[in-house]
C-alpha cells in the first residue's frame, strides 16, 4: 500500500514543530523537530520533519545528532531535498553549537585544569573523523593566549615538527605549552608514538625554558591527561 503523504499543515498541531515550540517551548521539541524547524521545508514527497529524520539516520554507524557532526557537505547533499543551501545551513548550525559550547566555558579561562581543557574542546573535537593536533600557548597565569593548529588529518602526531612548536611559542612569548589532539576511534589511550612525541617536546621545552605542562588526548566524551597519568 502506497504511503499517504501529509504536508505539515495537514498534520495534527502536536506534530507541527513551530506550533509545538510556541505552545511548549523549544526544550519540548525532539531532535528531529528542532532540525525540521531549521530545514523549514521538505520536498513534494517528504515533509521537513521526515527529511529531518532521514538526516539523523544518514550516518551508517552514528545515529542522531552525533551522526550529523560526522557528515560533510557532499554526504548531506546525497539526501533528496538537501541542496547546497540547506547543507551549508546545517553545517553552520553545527559549527555554531560547537562555538556556543566553548563560549560558555571561555569566561573561566583557567587552562591549568585538564578537566577544563577537555570540556572546552570536547564538542569541537570528539566528532572529528581525522586526527587534529593543537598547540595551546598559555601565559604565566595559565590563560589561553593562542591556539595553533599543528596538524590535520594525519595518522598520528609524530609527524608534527618540534621546531615548529617552539617557533610559535617564541613568536607569541608563551610561558607554558599544552598539546591537545583527538583520537577518531573515540578511545583516548595514548599510543607509543604519542608518548615518544610528548617526550621529545617535553625535553625540548626544558632546554628552551618553555615547559610542556600537559598533553591531553580527546576521545568520545572522555579524555586522558598524560600529566595526570604520570606518562610524561
Amino acid at each position: 500500500m502506497e504511503k499517504e503523504f501529509k504536508t505539515m499543515k495537514e498534520r495534527p498541531v502536536t506534530e507541527r514543530p513551530y506550533e509545538k515550540c510556541l505552545e511548549a517551548g523549544p526544550e519540548r521539541l525532539s531532535d528531529g523537530e528542532l532540525l525540521a524547524v531549521i530545514l523549514r521545508s521538505g520536498t513534494r514527497d517528504c515533509s521537513a520533519l521526515e527529511l529531518a529524520w532521514k538526516l539523523l539516520d544518514k550516518h551508517p554507524v552514528y545515529k542522531g545528532i552525533a551522526g550529523l557532526y560526522r557528515l560533510n557537505l557532499e554526504t548531506l547533499k546525497e539526501i533528496p531535498g538537501i541542496g547546497n543551501i540547506k547543507a551549508i545551513e546545517i553545517l553552520c548550525v553545527l559549527e555554531l553549537s560547537k562555538r556556543l559550547s566553548q563560549a560558555s566555558l571561555a569566561r573561566e579561562s583557567d587552562f591549568s585544569s585538564p578537566e577544563y581543557i577537555a570540556s572546552y574542546y570536547m564538542e569541537s573535537m570528539r566528532h572529528l573523523e581525522t586526527e587534529r593536533v593543537l598547540l595551546l600557548l598559555l601565559d604565566g597565569r595559565h590563560r589561553l593566549m593562542k591556539e595553533i593548529p599543528l596538524s590535520q588529518g594525519t595518522a598520528n602526531s609524530a609527524f608534527v615538527s618540534v621546531k615548529s612548536i617552539f617557533t610559535e611559542a617564541f613568536r607569541y612569548e608563551a610561558v607554558h605549552l599544552i598539546l591537545l589532539h583527538n583520537h577518531p576511534s573515540g578511545y583516548p589511550e595514548p599510543s607509543r608514538e604519542d608518548l615518544l612525541f610528548t617526550r621529545r617536546v617535553k625535553e625540548a621545552g626544558e632546554l628552551l625554558g618553555i615547559p610542556l605542562t600537559d598533553h591531553i588526548i580527546i576521545g568520545d566524551r572522555c579524555f586522558v591527561s598524560l600529566r595526570e597519568e604520570k606518562m610524561m
